[in-house]
């Protein structure tokens, strides 16, 4: 069995979250929400922990039946991908124009069992 979660527009760019990404892949739940509240000193790491609550829910309600541990639950797959930019732009000298990117990215995390 396995459930995913996303988060989409997530205002931080997705080079920075992939350093988080890489460090969850493949570890076990509890052991990752541990990692991201107290290992992972990183501000995006607080939206992978909600994702990742998410995810686990998405499971608990789609299988409500069957009883599911959350401990033997394992991080499956994480994706992090590009979202839109936001373009804008500051005045620099000499009535020139200096473009500030503002970066998004969408995070996908799978779990299963």
């Amino acid at each position: 069995m396995e459930a995913t979660a996303t988060c989409k527009y997530l205002r931080k760019t997705a080079r920075k979250a992939r350093l988080v990404a890489d460090e969850l892949r493949g570890k076990k739940v509890g052991q990752a929400l541990s990692l991201l509240e107290f290992g992972i000193r990183k501000t995006v790491a607080k939206d992978f922990s909600k994702v990742v609550k998410s995810a686990v829910a998405n499971l608990q309600n789609k299988n409500a039946e069957a009883h599911i541990d959350v401990d033997e639950l394992v991080i499956k797959d994480i994706q992090v991908g590009v979202g839109p930019t936001l373009k804008r732009f500051r005045p620099r000298a000499q009535g020139r124009a200096y473009r500030i990117l503002k970066r998004m990215c969408h995070i996908k995390v799978t779990v299963s069992n």
